[in-house]
């Protein structure tokens, strides 16, 4: 059981997370050929760097047809599980890698997921259990990420032990493709009729939340009806589930002109030499959320999710954030 659950967490269903529709379009917007696209076009895009498994066994990762991006690790005997929001996943193999630095007994015991923080929060309600695509299995974690405001809620709540613990802020962006060719130059270009756009559906992520109050500062009441409202019922919005894999994923397709993202999230693309550019917003109309962290309560590991919470927080782990563009909740 547990080699087939290995072999299925390595190469499993995207489907079931960015759907068959999606999936099944020409992607046009690259300019490769078919087979360099997948490669470069869907995730994952760190080619296994985010995975901390030490013995991978068969290799059996298929763009577009069974590749599971945001779940990391072996779940064999994990010594720390983390409930990460997606919007530095990223970033995650660095922190592990400098993390197992510090603390070798945790060396290929690592497992992470990197969903939307509201998906999370549901699976903590599961007791751990999700399904993707054929495959089900439960792994309780030990500490949850989130933003700040989502952690103190879940604290109130009783889900997670406080306190909280703060560690970046991020500023949002406007995600557009190289040489940007709707000419799209601010948020309030979004509610023109013929841009086409992906934007986080708040049913499900958090950033959603954020997005609505710079399109607000930027356009007022009327421009954030327009995109979340209008342009979602004439068909030029399209709301995603998981922002951080489909925005970016959309915009190399060509299914989308734009997608307002965290910087750090283009940022990434750029540095991985996606085609894929981003518009400045302007700090009067941005929005800034501050990232932060709990041990969740009875967590089966909670000697090594206050020592992760330590660590998330250090000059080395700051360090890293700040190659993505990240700054440390202590300047905010």
């Amino acid at each position: 059981m547990r080699c087939l659950l290995r072999l299925v967490l390595f190469g499993s269903v995207a489907l079931a997370l960015l759907g068959t529709a999606a999936l099944a379009q020409t992607v046009t917007a690259v300019g490769k050929p078919a087979a360099e696209v997948s490669e470069s076009v869907f995730p994952p895009w760190q080619h296994g760097a985010n995975n901390d498994a030490v013995d991978r066994g068969l290799g059996f990762t298929v763009p577009e047809v069974d590749n599971l991006a945001d779940f990391h690790g072996d779940l064999d005997a994990p010594k720390l599980v983390l409930y990460v929001g997606g919007n530095y996943f990223f970033a995650m193999a660095p922190l592990v890698k400098a993390f197992e630095a510090d603390h070798p007994e945790y060396k290929g015991r690592i497992y992470w997921e990197t969903l939307p923080p509201g998906l999370l929060a549901r699976q903590i309600e599961a007791g751990g259990r999700i399904t993707v695509g054929n495959m089900t299995w439960t792994v309780k974690p030990d500490a949850y990420f989130a933003g700040l405001m989502k952690v103190n809620e879940m604290i109130d709540q009783g889900v997670l032990a406080g306190p909280a613990v703060p560690y970046v802020t991020n500023d949002l962006t406007i995600m557009v493709p190289k040489d940007n060719p709707a000419q799209v130059k601010s948020l309030s270009d979004l509610g023109k009729p013929g841009i086409r756009l992906a934007t986080p559906n708040p049913e499900f992520e958090g950033v959603a939340r954020q997005i609505k109050i710079a399109l607000t500062k930027a356009g007022g009441a009327a421009l954030e009806k327009m995109v979340y409202d209008t342009k979602v019922k004439d068909g030029t919005t399209t709301l995603t589930r998981i922002h951080h894999r489909q925005t970016p994923l959309f915009i190399m397709q060509g299914r989308v002109d734009a997608g307002v993202t965290w910087q750090s999230e283009a940022e990434f693309q750029e540095q991985a030499g996606h085609p894929i550019s981003h518009v400045v917003i302007p700090a009067a109309d941005n929005a800034t959320a501050v990232y932060a962290g709990a041990a969740v309560k009875d967590a089966p590991h909670p000697d090594a999710a206050s020592t992760w919470l330590d660590f998330i927080r250090s000059p080395e782990a700051l360090q890293i954030f700040a190659r993505y563009g990240f700054k440390p909740a202590m300047a905010h």
